[in-house]
């Protein structure tokens, strides 16, 4: 992964966003410098983003500062990976024709790197086929795009056209230089914890916030694949992953089974519930004095042992979430399942559910068991992936 960032900003509205945005890049564990147009200064400041960043911004003003080095050229040598954001048309198009008229191109066109460009603008500029050119001639020549979101555009109404949330920009900074080995396959993810109404207020469900599944699917999407995410929770996502939301584990059945046949890899990190209520209650269930409720529960379908019986060219894989014995468990787990992988995770004092970081054991049939030590979540997905890609050759 890129480490050193330089963030440039030019002159739309949507400018007022990037002090956060730096800020969720250092996070992430960037360095970040930023330079900006003249135009953009007059949306945010100079000061706001040389306070998050910790590093002087460039500027045009700025530029011959320090006469001991050209400061563009010395941004352009420092920097992994350059994002430019918000880009307006009027940036994309002087890019795609090379034109270096302030700090920002300047910078660019110096710089050999990767560029990532998210574009933000009126509907209109955006579908306009000048700037869809533009994009195209920029994406021959290796530039990635990160597409702009549909919702409310500063005209006051809602277009394509508006920056997409600045955390799907980090993830999409974070997963750029990925490449692409897993093109041409199709992967099916299912994350977060299913939820079993008891009534229309109530419902059994688990503590899966569906983080890995979903670094899971990110990962993947830009390693190349066709991906599918069945969800149960709601996490950001590359806009390359299909998002299949779901409800209970019976949907997330119906959800896996329509894809299978079609699919290569199918990894079941979703915690499903294993039991449901017999009846679900059409109104809210009301306490009688000081009884208690008797809950009448059945089992759920067993999504993983049937993808295991049922597989025929398709690399299946699973989570084991365990409390205790988690080796035993889990080997247990994968004999039962006919897995072709179990990913083994210890839950409980800040492990596992709702973290943003895990550590797991991969347990395949007549392997020994390999450790991944704690890391980011899509650290371990990106990890994971290259194991089950090698298990697959």
């Amino acid at each position: 992964m890129a480490k050193k960032i330089g963030v440039f900003v030019t002159g739309g509205i949507a400018a007022y966003k990037t002090p956060n945005l730096v800020r969720l890049l250092i996070k992430a564990g960037f360095e970040v410098r930023v330079a900006m147009t003249p135009a953009a200064a007059n949306f945010v400041t100079v000061q706001s983003l040389a306070t998050v960043s910790k590093h002087a911004v460039l500027t045009d003003a700025a530029e011959f500062a320090v006469p001991e080095h050209v400061a563009h050229v010395e941004l352009a040598r420092w920097m992994d990976l350059a994002i430019v954001v918000p880009a307006t048309a009027n940036t994309l198009a002087k890019m795609a024709m090379g034109l270096a008229d302030n700090v920002v191109t300047t910078t660019l066109l110096a710089f050999a790197g990767l560029k990532l460009v998210a574009p933000a603008m009126n509907d209109k500029m955006w579908a306009n086929p000048q700037t869809q050119a533009n994009l195209a001639h920029l994406q021959q020549q290796g530039v990635q795009v990160l597409p702009p979101a549909t919702g409310f555009l500063a005209e006051g109404y809602s277009g394509k056209g508006r920056l997409p949330d600045e955390a799907e920009i980090v993830l999409f900074a974070q997963l750029a230089t990925t490449d692409q080995y897993l093109a041409h396959t199709r992967v099916v993810v299912t994350a977060g914890g299913t939820r079993e109404r008891l009534d229309p207020v109530r419902y059994l469900t688990n503590d899966s916030s569906g983080k890995m599944g979903t670094a899971l699917a990110n990962a993947a999407a830009a390693a190349g694949a066709e991906v599918t995410l069945v969800t149960a929770a709601h996490q950001v996502t590359l806009p390359g992953v299909t998002v299949v939301p779901v409800t209970t584990a019976k949907d997330m059945n119906t959800a896996v089974q329509a894809r299978f046949a079609e699919t290569d890899i199918v990894i079941m990190a979703a915690a499903v519930a294993d039991f449901r209520p017999s009846e679900t209650a059409n109104h809210k269930l009301k306490k009688t004095g000081d009884q208690g409720l008797a809950l009448n529960l059945v089992q759920n379908p067993d999504i993983l042992a049937t993808l295991g019986t049922q597989r025929t060219h398709q690399f299946v894989a699973g989570f084991a979430a365990e409390t205790d014995k988690l080796l035993v468990n889990a080997e247990a787990k994968l004999a039962r399942k006919h897995v072709d992988m179990l990913i083994a995770n210890q839950v409980g004092k800040g492990q596992g559910f709702n973290q943003d970081d895990n550590a797991v054991t991969l347990l395949q049939p007549g392997q020994p068991p390999v450790s991944l030590p704690r890391a980011a979540k899509l650290v371990l997905a990106q990890q994971i992936l290259r194991y089950i890609q090698e298990a697959r050759a």
